[in-house]
């Protein structure tokens, strides 16, 4: 199961030796490269730092990592089952393709056969895998000032139009509006629950977000309005803070974010999130509850909205709210993120608390 994994000195330590016994239990996703190995790989060992370790491929694949191509993590699955073994294949041969239904179809398979196999193996159809392998490549690209061009060659689109689609459906606007020289800068941030989206100015965190909430190209669209010169891609210190913040939060070494914010939003919505982030972790709370500690018992609908329009995820915790039944209710980045979240917390009880 997710987290149930040693802690990171351990798993290190694991992936200096080689250690075999972690084999098909535990990966690494490095993030100065980009790339999720095994712990037995024969490449060279990245910094602690940079390492993120993982207790299923699924997870290194939802959090943006490509498999690495000495220790091929990939190949038990494709061993397990030869229709996953071939696209994989075709995948590697042609990174740059634009991979459709039909081609699938066409090397033999079926198609729904093939969409719950690599759902159950990864968390996502081959479709899926992908069309996010592609857009990553030109992400990086944009993020290290590359050319639209530049970034729609790395991608593997075929055309200017499909990638500009592919990005303003990410971040709401095409690639060529993206201001180099903006105040604001978006970055793509690796978790365990999947890749998140950062923008950040040169001194606050204004969005954090994961990049499959439907709700996030309105979301930019709206901090772009709010911009004086729209918005860039790149890093900068309050997004490399969360950065390093949520790597403690989830290696469970520390569920505090003391990176600064900017609210967007009313005086109410803004008391509301205050009292998200005073729920300490391993805690929840209701909407009513949380309704009377603002002072505003009858407001009850208007808490929930402004937990809703949270754009920093995690940090503010609006996972953190259930229904007074105890049920998880809504969350943007969907029930099953809210459940693993709430068990990742738990760890940050003290034994007897409560």
């Amino acid at each position: 199961m997710l987290f149930a994994l040693p802690d990171d000195e351990t798993l290190y330590a694991a992936l200096v030796a080689r250690d075999a016994r972690y084999d098909g239990q535990a990966w690494v996703g490095v993030s100065s490269t980009g790339i999720f190995c095994r712990l037995t790989c024969p490449a060279r060992k990245p910094k602690i730092e940079n390492c993120t370790f993982y207790d299923s491929v699924a997870c290194c694949l939802e959090a943006g990592f490509r498999p690495c191509k000495r220790c091929h993590p990939l190949a038990p699955m494709a061993e397990a089952d030869p229709a996953i073994g071939a696209l994989l294949a075709a995948l590697d041969a042609r990174p740059d393709y634009r991979w459709r239904e039909a081609d699938v179809e066409r090397m033999g398979y079926d198609l729904s056969t093939v969409r719950r196999s690599f759902r159950r193996q990864f968390g996502m159809t081959f479709l899926e895998m992908a069309r996010q392998r592609r857009l990553r490549d030109g992400f990086e690209t944009l993020s290290d000032g590359g050319k639209v061009i530049e970034a729609q060659i790395d991608a593997g689109f075929e055309s200017a139009s499909a990638f500009r689609r592919a990005v303003a459906r990410l971040l709401g606007h095409p690639p060529g509006d993206l201001n180099g020289d903006a105040l604001l800068l978006a970055d793509w941030i690796e978790t365990p629950l999947g890749a998140m989206l950062a923008v950040s100015d040169a001194r606050h965190l204004h969005l954090l977000e994961f990049m499959d909430r439907k709700a996030l190209p309105t979301e930019v669209r709206r901090l772009w309005k709010q911009a004086k010169n729209g918005i860039g891609i790149g890093t900068l210190p309050p997004t490399e803070q969360v950065r390093e913040e949520l790597g403690a939060f989830f290696a469970g070494e520390c569920a505090t974010f003391s990176t600064p914010l900017a609210y967007h939003g009313s005086e109410f919505t803004q008391s509301v999130w205050r009292a998200l982030r005073d729920i300490p972790a391993g805690e929840t709370r209701s909407y009513a509850r949380i309704a009377a500690e603002i002072g505003r018992p009858t407001a009850v609908r208007a808490v929930a909205r402004a937990n809703g329009a949270n754009q920093i995820a995690l940090v503010i915790p609006c996972h953190r709210v259930i229904g007074s039944d105890g049920s998880l209710t809504g969350y943007g980045g969907g029930l099953w993120r809210k459940q693993k979240l709430i068990e990742v917390e738990r760890g940050y009880v003290s034994p007897g608390a409560g």
